[in-house]
């Protein structure tokens, strides 16, 4: 269709798409300014507006137009958008904004001008806006955390002739090492894909060729955080403490150069030939413009209006009896906030807190973990904690220790350890949910203990102790 004569059609398409974008963008910027998120989405958003602009001003587009092609990106937009708003599930409506790039990129004609951009890689970018490294750490952590333990331990067999390899835990020269989620990988992973999918926005390679290179480059990610997790290892057997911040932020480092060095300088993929377009165009007769705008509009309306029916909702779970004493502190009971009570209320599970004295006890109950858990971290950062990991431990069960900071200047110690209804431990979240995704373990709460900072070793394993017999775990 020629687009002079498109104008009512376009109007009220663009009009429609921008009413989808609305809730899916805010919560996108949400994740940007949240730190609970722990995104670095809106620089990525920046980089493609400034990549975009440099593209329109380098020269006027010199191929044929084929804008008219985007139309038929509205109505698969909108579906994700649909699924998104009836599942409860914000990341998938966001995804389409993906979709608005690539149809924008293309209505812009970026890829016809003298600095090209593809339209396609550049949507494929944009998914780095999202809050991905929460949600890859959750649903894909515990498989590269065992990747990584596995490469680490080959890596290490012919140097240690005491190393034990169990999961994700080693054991050489007496000193226990466990492949943890934080050094799962998952950041570098992703810093590395997204640095593969920048070098396609501007090369524009042919998809399947770029897509070899993808999975190259992410093998080749996940065999550097070996060689990472077996220096930080074997520096460990030898008595240097490599989980010192600095000496640990510099291996990092220097593991991930390895992989992004070659990438830069020697992935340089070719063009991809010019062919038909996949997507189609579309001639309506005039007397629909007006038609089809107003039921692009009415469907716009209805599915930001879709009623909510989460399909990862926990179902009933027993509830949780905390004790009502513990090392002779009386239980008192917390009470939820607003917006946790309202966020169990619609995505069930159950969840309850209690003060003994200085100490905490907080326990969430669920047959959805993907939903309802996650480290404290998540929650503490979003609440302006500073947090730093200190580790693992496994005594008396698999626990991840966190330090945090109130914004006030109080230092905690927070433990958390996740627990299946049929007695699998782990001290990791995203253990328990590929465990629960593989439907070995159904429903999993989490127990949260926090003490203060300054509290005596001695008492703070007195209270753990009692805390979790009292919880007959």
């Amino acid at each position: 269709m020629e687009q002079k004569r498109d104008t009512l059609l376009w109007i009220g398409l663009s009009t429609a798409s921008a009413l989808l974008a609305i809730e899916p963008l805010r919560w996108l910027i949400t994740s940007w300014r949240d730190p609970s998120y722990q995104s670095n989405g809106g620089l990525y958003g920046a980089l493609i507006i400034g990549l975009a602009v440099l593209s329109l001003w380098s020269s006027r587009p010199n191929g044929p137009d084929t804008r008219g092609r985007v139309f038929v990106l509205f109505l698969f937009a909108a579906g994700v958008r649909l699924a998104g708003q009836m599942l409860a599930i914000n990341i998938l409506s966001a995804l389409a904004l993906a979709i608005d790039v690539f149809a924008l990129a293309t209505f812009l004609r970026l890829d016809q001008r003298r600095i090209a951009l593809s339209p396609l890689w550049l949507s494929v970018f944009f998914l780095f806006c999202l809050p991905l490294a929460p949600i890859l750490q959750r649903v894909a952590g515990f498989p590269l955390q065992m990747m990584s333990a596995d490469v680490a331990c080959a890596m290490l067999s012919p140097f240690f002739a005491d190393l034990t390899c169990e999961g994700v835990r080693l054991q050489l020269n007496g000193v226990d090492v466990l492949v943890d989620l934080p050094c799962s990988g998952a950041s570098g992973l992703l810093l590395m894909v997204s640095l593969w999918a920048f070098i396609n926005v501007l090369f524009r390679p042919a998809f399947f060729h770029a897509l070899l290179a993808g999975v190259v480059i992410a093998l080749a990610t996940v065999i550097g955080n070996g060689v990472r997790i077996t220096l930080l290892a074997a520096g460990l057997g030898q008595g240097v403490n490599t989980m010192e911040p600095g000496l640990h932020s510099t291996i990092g480092l220097v593991s991930l150069a390895l992989v992004a060095l070659p990438v830069v300088v020697l992935y340089r993929p070719q063009p991809a030939k010019a062919r038909g377009h996949w997507l189609p165009a579309f001639r309506l007769p005039r007397v629909l413009h007006f038609p089809i705008a107003c039921l692009a509009l009415v469907m716009a309306v209805a599915v930001v209006n879709a009623p909510r029916t989460p399909l990862d909702r926990s179902d009933t779970v027993a509830q949780i009896n905390l004790p009502g004493q513990l090392l002779g502190k009386p239980a008192q009971a917390v009470p939820l906030s607003a917006t946790e009570k309202l966020y169990f209320a619609s995505y069930g599970g159950f969840a309850q807190k209690a003060q003994f004295g200085p100490m905490g006890l907080n326990v969430v109950r669920t047959s959805s973990p993907l939903r309802h858990l996650h480290s404290p971290a998540t929650c503490l950062l979003g609440m302006g904690y500073d947090v730093r990991f200190l580790g693992t431990r496994f005594d008396p069960l698999p626990t991840s220790v966190y330090e945090a900071t109130s914004p006030d200047g109080q230092v905690w110690t927070v433990a958390v350890s996740f627990v299946s209804q049929d007695g699998a431990q782990t001290a990791g979240v995203g253990e328990a949910v590929w465990s629960w995704l593989n439907g070995s373990s159904r429903v999993w709460q989490s127990i949260q203990r926090i003490t203060p900072k300054s509290m005596p070793e001695p008492e703070r394993a007195a209270y753990e102790q009692a805390a979790l017999a009292a919880l007959d775990l």
